[in-house]
């Protein structure tokens, strides 16, 4: 029985994924109703949501609440520039990215203190950014920096975003270290409610550090991307030592 149910399940996958990759069914069109669907396959309502739900992980589909489930519109890819911690200009630009900003006036607490090296209760300034291709959440950003620091120019114009994510918030204090931690992992239940993709579909975690030339930290980063959304690029530079031989 359970293998019938499996074999029923990936076939209606099979069947949607190939009207939708040869258009019969086109991006951004809601499919029908979940009831209708399963009437149509002649199988109970938990069997086809299960075939949703293999279409969802690959990203075929989104089930968008309230709504219905919509087949997805591709995303295109932009490039994370590691060491930089920035966004490659050409890409994000190619993506037509609209992005929404929310500052927020808060204590460090918890993990923040460790990340920016400062004690609890320090003023800081939490930037939180989601960016949209079209009406598609595309990656989110929570950027936090201390509070002397925070730039007022940020806010409130369009190149917010390129300013905290596609380089740094603290422009009158460049970093001149930045360093990454990078995790491949499941978004949790508000990371993927908020991207709208599949709690099943691994995401790209970026805890970005800068620190200025006082090792200072001047920023902390928590960036995150659907892993369909985003390739990193990370480049080392070797500096090699010449040495003249005197004869």
């Amino acid at each position: 029985m359970t293998e019938s149910v499996s074999s029923r399940r990936y076939g209606i996958a099979g069947d949607l994924r190939h009207q939708i990759t040869t258009g019969r069914i086109k991006a951004g069109e809601r499919l029908p109703s979940e009831v209708d669907l399963a009437r149509q396959y002649m199988v109970s309502t938990p069997t086809l949501r299960s075939a949703l739900a293999v279409l969802e992980r690959e990203g075929l589909v989104e089930k968008i609440h309230g709504k219905g489930n919509f087949v997805r519109r591709p995303l295109r890819k932009i490039t994370y520039v590691g060491g930089r911690g920035s966004l490659d200009p050409a890409t994000a630009a190619d993506a037509a990215l609209r992005v929404t900003v929310r500052r927020t006036a808060i204590r460090a607490h918890g993990h923040l203190t460790s990340l920016l090296r400062v004690p609890s209760g320090s003023p800081l300034t939490e930037y939180f950014c989601l960016s949209h291709e079209g009406e598609s959440p595309h990656s989110l950003a929570r950027i936090y920096v201390p509070r002397d620091l925070t730039s007022t120019a940020a806010l409130g114009d369009g190149s917010a975003y390129e300013r905290m994510v596609l380089g740094f918030a603290v422009l009158n204090s460049p970093p001149v270290e930045v360093r990454e931690t990078v995790h491949a992992r499941l978004p949790t239940p508000d990371e993927a409610s908020t991207l709208r993709t599949s709690p099943a579909v691994a995401v790209l975690a970026i805890t970005r550090v800068a620190a200025d030339s006082a090792s200072r930290v001047i920023e902390a980063a928590h960036l995150v991307f659907p892993g369909d959304r985003v390739d990193a690029v990370f480049t080392t530079h070797h500096v090699i030592n010449e040495r003249r031989t005197q004869g």
